[in-house]
């Protein structure tokens, strides 16, 4: 196998699975495939994600190898431009099965029940229908589903005996086709059963009602599963399909994917903008709320940067393309919502674990079902009596058991979690962040940026040693001009306000997370943090303990000889700031502010904004050291941050959560993105993490219970109390109804309170 740098991963959508069992078979036996290092299925979303090196082992071969399990993927080289969405195809397929399987299935069950009435109510008339005529119209019915809406079940009975592959359509085919076998050994061929001693019964409404009432599960499992991924259908809706390009002179509509970087496009009124690019004339104000979250309109201007899929309300604008197709903002993040759907959470690998044994254990269940019943029932009941029993519990066992709803517990509640954090600019980046936000206790902010606006103005000077104020906002300009950092560009505004010469500092030497130093008019002079010039002098600045200087960051000016003067920043902070962290402390958090800034200032902005503890004085490189000890500590910690400078600190914390704007979405920088970094809505990512882990939980609870209780009830544990046997048909309705609750369950999500 080649090295990590030469893998391939990729994500493709499967055809064909139809149980949890299915997708731990597929993972299985391509993660036993040489070259390939990660093969995970995703049931909820019928995904399967790949790393492999295509050398040793190219896709077409993998494809094979899912086509001889029994199954489909859908390539990239295989799917038109205008292809239809993934699993449309099953689901029509679906449609017209249940269609034709269902009305015969009411039919078949409402005649059984009325026939059971006349048994236990005296009186109550017979169905005027001659017996040998309903055995015969039942086997035909029975037949005709079993071979086209129920072959799928048939098929997993093959696969069980020609490869050992037990999924849930090993359960019901197994169910349903002994119950046909029987019952057409009786219909067909009545002197054979006589001689073998079986009772004078038939199970075609079995097979008939069985096979509909799971066919009809399974529909309103896979539409509800559709609804799951809505979020990402808006944003692929937000895609403009073509935009107005300017050549020669004149507007020309193209379609989308034909515009180039450095193309002018046109954007009218009412449209939505076809790539990122940058506004070249005209002005107007954008929609960007499903990119950002944010309400408001937002105004654009020459020199302004839009984003593709934001919608323009009322001017005319003309954009410079920066960015098109999957490298847009949008493409980006419909990539990485896609990305988190299919991710799977940790609390997952426990049902993966028992999907995978759970169908073979059922087997086991359902064959000892009919020997204990035979041992048991045979010298009380009779041989005919007990092996009509123990069919039927057997029957019931199989058919209860399916697994589905524990496959889908855990991937719904994740797909439509994510897809309501996507709808309100929060970016999940995979499954497992989602779910350790509901173990959160405590927050750490950086304060530039995130707690702050990030756009620091210089508000005071201060001259020292026969320095004047102009001077000393000329020469920290000088010594800035080449610099990047945001205070560089504070101070270069004040200097262009106050309209101040200076000449660039030649020799320019910046410190990481301290200052600069260089040239200036013949003399070398530093610049930065009070500590900085404490390092390099050995002297303190006790004047900046004054409480005048509270709230402001200092950035001192000095030579090799003294203290030249003293700049005052100040950097307001989030509008939404101190509501949100007196969110974050009703929910039971505490809050924590990590700050270069010297303690004075930090303290100022953490009185101002309400959080907890502050610690001050931290060089950027020191940030994930005080996380690491924040979790040794035993706290368990969400670190919000810009997402660049905070890397190893959002990296290092259980959670880390990037602050990000709609057209620089630092998406792969942390474990969540707020799109915009609007902090008011930083409550609602932990609330989200709470509410999808404990409709996780429920939905496991139901799943497993479901189980627990429901093959004792097959196997007829009741049956020596009360003599009550659990009819396979009414076990098949139970089972598929099981499935539908669990999505249900996770859609209630979509209408949360956050």
């Amino acid at each position: 196998m080649g090295s990590d740098t030469s893998l391939s991963t990729i994500t493709l959508p499967v055809t064909g699975m139809h149980c949890a069992a299915c997708a731990s078979f597929i993972e299985r036996n391509l993660a036993k495939v040489p070259g390939v290092t990660l093969a995970q299925v995703n049931y909820g979303t019928e995904k399967l994600k790949l790393s492999f090196d295509p050398v040793s082992v190219p896709l077409a071969d993998l494809s094979a190898k899912v086509t001889e399990m029994g199954y489909g993927l859908v390539l990239p080289s295989l799917k038109p431009q205008a292809a239809e969405e993934p699993g449309a195809a099953e689901l029509k397929s679906l449609t017209a099965k249940v269609e034709f399987s269902l009305p015969l299935a009411v039919l078949v069950f409402v005649a059984m029940v009325w026939d059971l009435t006349a048994q236990l109510v005296p009186g109550w008339p017979r169905l005027p229908v001659p017996m040998r005529l309903q055995e015969l119209f039942l086997f035909f019915v029975a037949s005709a589903i079993l071979l086209w809406p129920g072959r799928q079940f048939l098929e997993g009975v093959g696969r069980f005996f020609v490869r050992g592959q037990a999924t849930m359509d090993t359960l019901v085919g197994l169910g349903t086709g002994t119950a046909w076998l029987y019952s057409t050994v009786q219909t067909l061929f009545p002197e054979v059963a006589r001689s073998l001693g079986l009772a004078p019964a038939v199970f075609y409404d079995v097979a008939i009602v069985v096979t509909s009432f799971v066919l009809f599960g399974k529909l309103l499992e896979a539409r509800s599963k559709k609804k799951t991924g809505e979020a990402v259908r808006a944003l692929l809706a937000l895609q403009a399909k073509t935009a107005l390009v300017w050549h020669g002179g004149i507007e020309v509509e193209v379609p989308v994917d034909q515009v180039f970087v450095g193309d002018l496009v046109s954007v009218r009124p009412g449209t939505q903008v076809p790539v990122d690019g940058e506004v070249a004339e005209g002005s107007s104000s954008l929609d960007e709320s499903m990119m950002t979250g944010e309400s408001l309109p937002v105004f654009k201007q020459v020199g302004d940067a839009v984003v593709c899929g934001t919608l323009n309300q009322k001017g005319w604008l003309k954009v410079k393309t920066t960015r098109v197709g999957a490298e847009t903002a949008l493409a980006r993040i419909i990539a990485a919502v896609e990305e988190a759907q299919g991710s799977k959470a940790p609390i997952q690998g426990l049902a993966d674990k028992i999907s995978a044994i759970f169908v073979p254990v059922v087997l086991g269940i359902a064959a000892l079902t009919l020997l204990v019943w035979l041992a048991v029932g045979i010298p009380t009941l009779g041989f005919q009596q007990a092996l009509s029993f123990g069919l039927t519990c057997a029957l019931g066992v199989l058919v209860i058991a399916c697994p589905c709803a524990l496959g889908l517990a855990t991937p719904t509640a994740i797909v439509v979690a994510v897809g309501k954090g996507a709808a309100r600019g929060i970016l999940f980046k995979d499954a497992e962040a989602l779910e350790k936000l509901a173990s959160v206790d405590t927050v750490v902010f950086d304060k530039t940026g995130t707690l702050t606006e990030g756009k620091p103005r210089v508000t005071k000077v201060l001259g020292i040693n026969g320095s004047s104020e102009t001077q000393v906002l000329a020469w920290a300009a000088a010594l800035e001009a080449p610099s990047e950092h945001p205070l560089a560009n504070a101070i270069l505004e004040r200097a262009a306000e106050d309209r101040l010469d200076f000449t660039p500092a030649e020799g320019f030497t910046a410190h990481a997370g301290q200052g600069v130093d260089g040239v200036v008019e013949g003399r070398r002079l530093w610049l930065g943090s009070p500590r900085f010039y404490q390092e390099i002098t050995g002297q303190s600045l006790a004047l900046l303990d004054e409480a005048s200087w509270a709230g402001l960051t200092s950035v001192v000016l000095f030579d090799e000889k003294q203290l030249l003067g003293v700049l005052g920043l100040e950097d307001k902070l989030k509008p939404t700031a101190v509501a949100a962290i007196a969110q974050l402390h009703q929910m039971g958090l505490e809050t924590v502010m990590l700050t270069g800034d010297r303690e004075s200032t930090a303290y100022a902005v953490a009185r101002a904004a309400g959080i907890d503890t502050v610690i001050a004085q931290v060089l950027p490189g020191e940030k994930a050291d005080h996380v690491a000890a924040l979790q040794k500590a035993g706290r368990k910690v969400l670190m919000a941050g810009d997402g660049v400078n905070d890397a190893p600190a959002l990296a290092r914390a259980d959670v880390g959560l990037a602050m990000a704007t709609g057209t620089d979405a630092a998406i792969q920088s942390a474990g969540v993105t707020l799109l915009g970094g609007d902090l008011a809505r930083l409550p609602s990512v932990v609330r989200l993490g709470r509410r999808t882990l404990r409709t996780i939980r429920q939905n496991l609870f139901w799943a497993f219970g479901y189980n627990v209780v429901g093959i004792p009830l097959a196997m007829g544990i009741l049956f020596p109390f009360t003599g009550w046997l659990l009819n396979p048909v009414f076990a098949g309705a139970a089972m598929a109804l099981s499935s539908v609750s669990v999505v249900t369950n996770s859609l209630r999500l979509k209408a949360a309170r956050l």
